[in-house]
């Protein structure tokens, strides 16, 4: 639906919820509100556990206290995002992303097997959410579906793609993008589920609990994995809401733009911040996630109420059966995340 809006609406997400209620100043305050805390506040806090994660890879790999890496790391995205140029960034996050993939798919492959490999694809049909993990299920809904895709997906698409034309290179490119991305959140939790009921504190505990499994270089290929993870989240955070909270404001996205640029810093200087006070790294990745999860009911509603518009969009509104995809989507993580909420309050 994301890629819809952008390729033959040649809008955001966040321009096309200020458009759809221009006539209805009460909603269009209410979207702008929104978009603007849960994306721009959002994607700031959610910043510090993408450098906090990434900086746990280097650490395993490289030693030091963490904050000297989150400060790279920072400094890395913060270079890449400052050239402005869409394909430069676009093609340091596929190379990141061929990274982390590898990583982690050859680290659960080692791992699976025997009666795991039947566990896995029982797993795979017949989901479960063991007593108290509710939370985590959210978080891992949060970090697989994230909400500030939805805006950074539709504002994306515009910059390879015109027209319906574009429609079908943008949906084999979803494919590709969007399997990859499921295949890597399975290869993670079938890797943890490796050893399961071990201490978990950090990436290091992680790594060297899969050395009786993997080898010495467990531990590398894990923590790069993470890294390459951690850095691909530090660039597209900023980036969305950049993206975003400059379509609810109505400005040009172009990224060189003095004021969008200040969106992007002022994300990874509020995340960096965090960081460096000395925030506990794990804690601080589930929160963000969890967090995800619950905005994602009202982002994906917002989306819904877009693709139906068919003044705006035309024959690329949405038809029934994707209102009812999308609209089961909804329901699915409004129930996950009355559950973790639940949860937490008793």
């Amino acid at each position: 639906m994301a890629a819809r809006l952008g390729v033959v609406g040649r809008a955001g997400l966040a321009e096309a919820l200020r458009r759809r209620f221009t006539e209805q100043p009460a909603l269009r305050l209410l979207a702008m509100i929104l978009v603007t805390g849960a994306i721009g506040v959002g994607n700031a806090a959610y910043q510090t556990g993408n450098l906090l994660g990434a900086s746990l890879g280097m650490q395993v790999i490289a030693g030091a206290d963490l904050r000297p890496w989150a400060l790279a790391i920072a400094l890395t995205a913060a270079a890449l995002l400052w050239t402005g140029r869409y394909r430069i960034i676009e093609r340091a996050l596929i190379a990141m992303v061929v990274v982390m993939s590898a990583a982690f798919i050859l680290t659960a492959v080692s791992v699976a097997g025997g009666a795991s490999g039947a566990a896995i694809v029982r797993g795979a049909f017949v989901p479960t959410i063991p007593d108290g993990a509710a939370m985590i299920a959210l978080g891992l809904v949060g970090t697989t579906i994230v909400p500030y895709n939805l805006f950074l997906h539709a504002s994306a698409v515009r910059e390879r793609w015109s027209g319906a034309e574009g429609l079908r290179a943008a949906r084999a490119d979803l494919i590709v993008a969007i399997g990859l991305g499921g295949l890597v959140s399975m290869a993670i939790v079938i890797t943890a589920a490796a050893r399961q009921g071990m201490p978990v504190a950090s990436a290091a505990d992680m790594a060297l609990q899969l050395e009786p499994l993997l080898g010495r270089w467990a531990t590398g290929v894990f923590a790069l994995g993470l890294l390459a993870a951690g850095v691909t989240s530090s660039i597209t955070a900023p980036l969305a809401a950049a993206y975003a909270l400059s379509g609810a404001f109505g400005w040009d996205a172009d990224l060189r733009a003095p004021r969008v640029r200040a969106i992007w810093v002022s994300v990874i200087a509020v995340g960096l911040a965090f960081a460096l006070a000395g925030v506990r790294p794990v804690p601080a990745i589930l929160f963000a996630q969890a967090a995800n999860g619950i905005l994602l009911p009202a982002v994906a509603i917002f989306l819904l109420v877009v693709m139906n518009d068919r003044r705006a969009l035309g024959s690329a509104a949405n038809g029934w059966k994707a209102n009812i995809a999308g609209g089961a989507i909804v329901g699915l993580t409004v129930l996950l995340g009355a559950r973790a909420l639940w949860g937490a309050l008793g």
